[in-house]
């Protein structure tokens, strides 16, 4: 199944809700009034928009996100990959560290990364 579309506002949102789910509605309704300076009903509005989605779950007035920080990111990065770089991952490698100093440590993760794919695991 594919990730649903999580825009940029949407994202903000989906942020305070990863990091207090569980949660009810009304404490997140005070959360994005207090982080993102949102009228109760944008709150209720983007709520009820990403449910229909399938971002997230409102159930006896609990929300929950069906889809994890990890999921909208990776997806947020392949359709980057796939719409500027045509789908190449060295196309979007190279270009990203043309303009991003990377340091070994940094390197040395990625390293392990691509040695970890090699192994399989």
């Amino acid at each position: 199944m594919d990730t649903p579309k999580i825009f940029e506002s949407e994202y903000r949102f989906c942020l305070i809700l990863w990091e207090h789910e569980p949660i009810k509605s009304r404490e997140l309704v005070q959360l994005c009034q207090d982080q993102l300076g949102w009228k109760p009903t944008t709150t209720y509005t983007v709520i009820k928009r990403l449910a229909q989605r399938g971002v997230l779950k409102n159930e006896n007035t609990v929300v929950s996100a069906l889809v994890t920080k990890e999921e909208a990111q990776a997806a947020e990065i392949d359709q980057l990959v796939e719409k500027r770089f045509e789908g190449s991952l060295p196309a979007f490698l190279a270009a990203f560290t043309r303009h991003q100093k990377l340091s070994q440590e940094e390197v040395d993760e990625i390293q392990q990364m691509i040695d970890r794919y090699r192994r399989g695991e």
